[in-house]
C-alpha cells in the first residue's frame, strides 16, 4: 500500500509522522473522506473546498495547493491499483513543542491514503439497518463550530461505542437541546406524508455533501424538503428514514431503537433517491468511455 506523506509517495510501514505532531497530540487538524467511483473521484471540488473552509476556521494554511491535492488524490488510486475505493486526506497542524500554541515551524502535516470499499453485507441496502438514540451529544456549536471537519472525534467516537454496545448499527446523536443533530458518521433523513425532513444546521451537524446532493436530487424528483429541529419521537413516528454519507450513499433505516419505521425498508421515497443516486453514479462513469 503506498501512501502519500508530505512531499513523497512511500510504502505505509514508512509512513511516518512525529510524536511530537499537533494532530496527535491534541486533534488539531482537519480531514476529509472522498469516495472514487471507476476512478473518478465523487464530488472532488466540493470536498477540497470544504477542506480549506475547516483549515480556514482554525487557521491552518496548507503546504500543498488545491490543485495539486487533487493530482495527488488520482495518483494514490493509480498507485495503490485501486478502481472503486475510498480516499482520506488529513492535514494536521504539524510537529512542534509541547503545549497549545502553534508550531512555530509552520509545517503542516499532509497525509493521502485509499483503500478498498467497507465490505458491509448488500442486504443493508435492501432492508435498512437499526439504529439507537444514544446518550453522548453533539458538541454546542459555539464549542466546536460543526462545519469543521477536524480530528477531534472522540465524542463521535464514544456515541459509537454506545451504539455498538446497544447491538445498533450506528447510534443517532441530539444536540444539547434534545433535538435530533446526526449519527456518527452520517446524516439523517425522514420522511412523513411524502415530506422529507432533515436537522438543519443550526442542531449542530457537519454540513454532508451526500447530504447536499440528496437535498438536490429530491428538489428533481419534486419532492419537499424541510431542514428544521425534531425530536426523536418525530422519527420513530416516520414513514420512512435513511443516513447518508460518502461510503454509504443512501443508507435506509428500519429500526429506531425498538420500534420499526414505517412498513417497508427501503421505503418508497428512499427507493427513487437511491435510484437517482444510482443514475447519477453511472452518469458519471459514461463520461469516462
Amino acid at each position: 500500500m503506498w501512501v502519500f506523506l508530505n512531499d513523497q509517495f512511500v510504502k505505509k510501514d514508512q509512513a511516518l509522522i512525529s510524536v511530537f505532531d499537533h494532530g496527535f497530540l491534541y486533534g488539531a487538524g482537519v480531514f476529509e473522506t472522498l469516495r472514487a467511483y471507476g476512478k473518478r473521484i465523487f464530488l472532488l471540488d466540493r470536498h477540497l473546498a470544504r477542506l480549506h473552509r475547516s483549515c480556514d476556521l482554525i487557521g491552518l494554511i496548507p503546504s500543498i495547493p488545491e490543485e495539486k491535492l487533487a493530482s495527488l488524490l488520482g495518483e494514490i488510486l493509480h498507485r495503490n491499483n485501486l478502481v472503486d475505493a475510498l480516499l482520506r486526506l488529513t492535514i494536521s497542524r504539524g510537529a512542534g513543542t509541547t503545549g497549545l500554541d502553534s508550531p512555530s515551524n509552520g509545517q503542516p502535516t499532509t497525509v493521502i491514503f485509499a483503500r478498498p470499499l467497507p465490505n458491509f453485507p448488500p442486504d443493508l441496502w435492501n432492508h435498512g439497518v437499526r439504529l439507537v438514540v444514544v446518550g453522548i451529544r453533539r458538541n454546542l456549536p459555539s464549542a466546536l463550530p460543526p462545519e469543521i471537519k477536524s480530528l477531534n472525534y472522540l465524542n463521535n467516537i464514544l456515541a459509537k461505542q454506545e451504539a455498538t454496545q446497544a447491538q445498533a448499527f450506528d447510534g443517532l446523536m441530539l444536540n444539547a437541546h434534545g433535538y435530533l443533530a446526526e449519527c456518527t458518521t452520517s446524516n439523517v433523513f425522514f420522511i412523513k406524508s411524502e415530506r422529507l425532513y432533515t436537522p438543519a444546521f443550526e442542531c449542530g451537524i457537519l454540513p454532508g455533501l451526500t447530504r447536499e446532493v440528496v437535498i438536490q436530487f429530491a428538489g428533481e424528483l419534486g419532492l419537499s424538503v424541510e431542514e428544521g429541529n425534531y425530536y426523536p419521537e418525530q422519527l420513530a413516528q416516520a414513514d420512512e428514514c435513511f443516513i447518508t454519507n460518502t461510503g454509504l450513499e443512501i443508507m435506509p433505516v428500519r429500526e429506531l431503537g425498538n420500534s420499526k419505521i414505517g412498513p417497508s425498508s427501503p421505503g418508497p421515497i428512499t427507493k427513487r433517491l437511491q435510484d437517482r443516486f444510482k443514475t447519477n453514479i453511472e452518469q458519471l462513469l459514461a463520461q469516462l468511455s
